[in-house]
């Protein structure tokens, strides 16, 4: 893990789930990191968690849904730090409700917000930054990107339309010698779960998944780092995730039949 040594990392959705605990699998590796999320509190406990590990860390409280914040965020980081060298964008929402059993459509606007023109904001800022330092920005998305997802479907939209855009950026920036990487999670332990939207447009309150049954998120952060490092076009987390991808081109009613049979047994 060499390649992260004296990089400048701005990791977003860093206050829990996947993002903590890729932060603090960052912390040992020598890298500077930029932590952003909209929980101060959590943020800051990070932060501190992040420093006893060894790396130089700091905080910036942001909604990546806001435009004008996406490009403070940025500013902030090179004026810290004095440079971008990776940014991960991994801030993200879900949902869990049929699409026929959704009251409020506005639902369908704030996933697209956070998921897809938050990391597209984010990233057109850092580019400049990016360029100059022949960096890498990577996109946490979802195995959900890949495939149709039953009471996911705002959310599968969503991680559709981010893999797209990043997927033609990478072929933009391949002469700026800017890396691309996207990461495919399948099922993983994590508050977002929890923060799901309903049918009404109200958190869940509680994950509906089988979380004994699926990865942690300090296990998934470990699966990442290698990806990351090696600057790879895509990685998808689970055999599931990769074997689905090929099956949903020769078999495509059997991963309907996966994904359906996923849900409803919540792992």
């Amino acid at each position: 893990m060499e390649s992260f040594k004296d990089k400048v990392v701005l990791l977003t959705g860093a206050s829990e789930g996947i993002g903590r605990a890729l932060a603090l699998a960052l912390a040992p590796l020598g890298c500077k990191l930029l932590l952003s999320a909209r929980n101060e509190s959590r943020l800051w406990s990070l932060v501190d968690e992040v420093r006893l590990a060894g790396a130089e860390a700091a905080a910036f409280v942001a909604d990546v849904g806001d435009a004008a914040q996406c490009q403070s965020l940025i500013h902030a980081c090179v004026e810290r730090f004095g440079r971008l060298d990776i940014l991960i964008n991994n801030a993200g929402m879900t949902m869990w409700s049929r699409f026929d059993e959704l009251a409020e459509l506005e639902i369908l606007e704030r996933l697209m917000r956070v998921n897809y023109l938050g990391p597209a904001c984010l990233t057109h800022a850092a580019l400049p930054h990016l360029k100059a330092s022949q960096g890498q920005v990577v996109l946490v998305a979802s195995i959900a990107g890949l495939t149709g997802v039953p009471t996911r479907s705002g959310y599968a939209a969503s991680k559709h339309a981010a893999i797209g855009f990043f997927d033609s950026l990478r072929i933009e920036l391949a002469q700026d010698k800017v890396a691309v990487t996207v990461i495919c999670p399948d099922f993983v332990v994590s508050e977002i779960h929890k923060r799901a939207l309903d049918g009404q447009g109200n958190p869940l309150g509680k994950s509906p998944m089988q979380e004994a049954k699926i990865i942690t998120a300090a296990e998934c952060a470990q699966l990442m780092l290698p990806a990351i490092a090696a600057r790879k076009r895509l990685y998808i987390t689970s055999l599931r995730g990769r074997v689905g991808r090929w099956l949903k081109l020769l078999a495509p009613g059997l991963i309907d039949r996966i994904a359906r049979r996923a849900i409803a047994s919540g792992h």
